[in-house]
């Protein structure tokens, strides 16, 4: 298999998993307070959506890729 069509498969893959679930969320931690032995923490969680044409775009790029991928004569 070569790089072309492994980047193509990928590109496709990413897609579907993009349309599939259509964002990402992650926690992050903004404050940390320290009274004496107790300690306090924040954390916030963040959102992140993919639009979904990016989804779309991923995979029209990979299958054109695969199917119109660098041939050898």
């Amino acid at each position: 298999m070569t790089l072309i069509k492994t980047a193509a498969i990928l590109l496709i893959v990413a897609g579907v998993v993009a349309l599939m679930y259509g964002g990402f969320s992650y926690v992050s931690e903004t404050h940390n307070a320290s009274l004496g032995p107790i300690s306090l923490t924040v954390n916030e969680r963040q959102t992140v959506n993919i639009p979904v044409w990016a989804g779309v775009g991923a995979i029209v790029v990979g299958g054109g890729l695969l199917l119109f991928g660098i041939k050898k004569p």
